[in-house]
């Protein structure tokens, strides 16, 4: 029997397979990526609000709102059908384009519904860290006031720039470990059709041990997609340079959303769980511990 080759449970690993998997399903993973056209093409040229409208100007908030919403929507459509064909490219199962448009049906609500919870808690969190650091700062303030020490924190000041800066570095840690943590929750959703605050805990579940291989993958997306976006919206004034943009755009997306769905399945692989998936595919998946503990495991996949 031939053996595939092996993939490491690393950043190389999961971005190997993944491009494998979209080369191999080239114009169907392509089609897909239409999906984040809106996305791609807001992120380049920010059709709206470019120019500080009138806050009274009713038609055009309207306008931003409903077009804030298609993205929204249309991006999750992409995650969605992304994800389910990837996972089941993962496993060489054939993919049709009619099936993956067909699982919108059943994964599109509870992802929206997924994002949305996951969005509150973040937005809450961050809040509630802000509150509580901006009250100890007044609590602090009253009381040396009224011990008489004659101090007063200066708002101006570089010291209490800097620690807004601190404060503001915190922020940004705090909130990239939430998104890290639940980073997997998008391909709960789609595979194993769970949403809400159980695909959240799933993902949390899943991504132990992996979290430092999450946040590698999003930070390799996340910097070189930006490097694109900032180099073409200096230069959005030649329409060669913006639909270049487009469209390396559009393939970072696509290859991040294959890429947290390899992931995922690699997470599965560390827990012992992708034997589950033996009798439904034909495939028999192992994970392979190294000698030491602490190394990344093995994913082998053997024909049967």
């Amino acid at each position: 029997m031939d053996l595939p080759p092996l993939h490491t449970l690393n950043l190389t690993g999961i971005l190997s397979e993944s491009k494998r998997i979209i080369l191999s399903n080239y114009t169907h993973f392509l089609t897909l990526s239409i999906f984040f056209l809106p996305l791609s093409y807001s992120l380049i040229n920010q059709p709206f609000f470019d120019h500080h409208p009138n806050p009274q100007n009713h038609a055009i908030i309207l306008s931003y709102i409903l077009y804030t919403l298609l993205i929204h929507t249309l991006s999750l459509c992409a995650i969605a059908t992304i994800s389910y064909s990837t996972h089941h490219a993962f496993f060489s199962q054939p993919i049709k384009i009619s099936q993956t448009l067909k699982s919108l049906l059943f994964s599109i609500f509870p992802l929206a519904y997924t994002a949305i919870i996951e969005y509150v808690l973040v937005s809450l969190i961050s809040l509630t860290f802000v509150f509580i650091v901006g009250t100890l700062v007044m609590l602090f303030n009253i009381l040396v006031y009224n011990l008489g020490l004659g101090f007063v924190i200066d708002y101006n000041s570089v010291y209490f720039m800097w620690f807004s800066g601190l404060i503001g570095v915190v922020l940004i840690a705090i909130v990239v470990y939430f998104h890290v943590e639940w980073s997997l929750a998008s391909v709960v959703v789609v595979v194993e059709s769970k949403w809400g605050f159980s695909a959240l805990m799933r993902s949390s579940y899943l991504v132990k041990g992996m979290r430092s291989v999450s946040l590698l993958v999003r930070l390799y997306f996340w910097v070189f997609g930006g490097l694109i976006v900032w180099m073409c919206s200096v230069n959005i004034r030649f329409i060669v340079v913006m639909m270049l943009g487009v469209f390396f755009i559009l393939m970072f997306l696509l290859r991040l959303a294959a890429a947290n769905t390899v992931l995922y399945n690699f997470c599965k692989a560390l827990h012992g769980e992708l034997a589950i998936e033996v009798d439904d595919v034909g495939y028999e998946y192992m994970s392979l511990p190294l000698d030491d503990e602490k190394a990344p495991h093995v994913v082998t996949v053997v024909s049967v």
